[in-house]
């Protein structure tokens, strides 16, 4: 009789835990959708918008295009052409994109990965790098590439944001990860600050670029959709 009671009340834990766990994914959905739709409005500022930037998905994770070089600003000098496999300079821009180290690295496929990764991601116990893909042009379209005028003020905004994710040596230098973590041959990955969680994502990141910068963004999202909706 005893035996019964206990596995009654293991179950009976057992359920009450996947009750828990169904409406704190229900809840973090609903809220995830909700706050992506509010819209945060562009500081629609009296200047000459004539530097264009993109927002890129690919279909879960979105980068920050930036103009490799212009009179503001050279980006070359700072995710320096040597840490990519093809050492090519005739590239005109450079793609940011902000996420958990773990996935960046040992997940190159969904196929790949791993509990401990995914638990580590969520709950923001691992640390955090930055990926920056060189391209030689950009093809806008409604539903991944979206492009973005914004002015030389805006801009420098956004330079410093994307410079303050970047986490830095005592000589002020960028911490390169070596090469044989890339996905191909125009791409390279540096150490990030902060940590990836379920309430700050790469999408979280992006969207609070484009915040730093007085651009449409949602209010809040972990899920690029909301971003694309609102650029739509």
């Amino acid at each position: 009789m005893k035996i019964k009671k206990t596995a009654y009340s293991t179950l009976k834990i057992a359920l009450k835990s996947v009750g828990y766990f169904l409406l704190f994914i229900f809840t973090y959905l609903t809220f995830a959708y909700v706050l992506s739709r509010i819209p945060v409005k562009e500081n629609a500022l009296n200047e000459v918008k004539n530097i264009d930037i993109y927002l890129l998905s690919n279909g879960v994770h979105t980068d920050i295009v930036l103009p490799l070089k212009n009179e503001i600003h050279d980006w070359s000098k700072f995710v320096l052409y040597k840490n990519i496999r093809q050492n090519d300079s005739t590239f005109n821009f450079v793609a940011f994109g902000w996420g958990d180290k773990g996935f960046y690295l040992e997940t190159p496929t969904w196929a790949e990965l791993k509990v401990s990764t995914a638990f580590n991601a969520s709950f923001g116990l691992s640390t955090s790098a930055i990926h920056t893909t060189f391209y030689t042009k950009m093809q806008e379209n409604s539903t991944n590439c979206v492009k973005i005028s914004i002015s030389k003020n805006q801009y420098k905004k956004l330079i410093h944001y994307m410079k303050e994710s970047f986490s830095m040596n005592k000589k002020n230098e960028l911490l390169f990860i070596p090469t044989k973590y890339v996905y191909g041959n125009h791409d390279a990955f540096y150490e990030a600050k902060g940590n990836y969680n379920l309430f700050q994502t790469c999408n979280t990141w992006t969207n609070n670029a484009l915040k730093s910068c007085d651009q449409k963004a949602s209010f809040w999202t972990p899920f690029q959709g909301g971003m694309f909706s609102h650029y739509q």
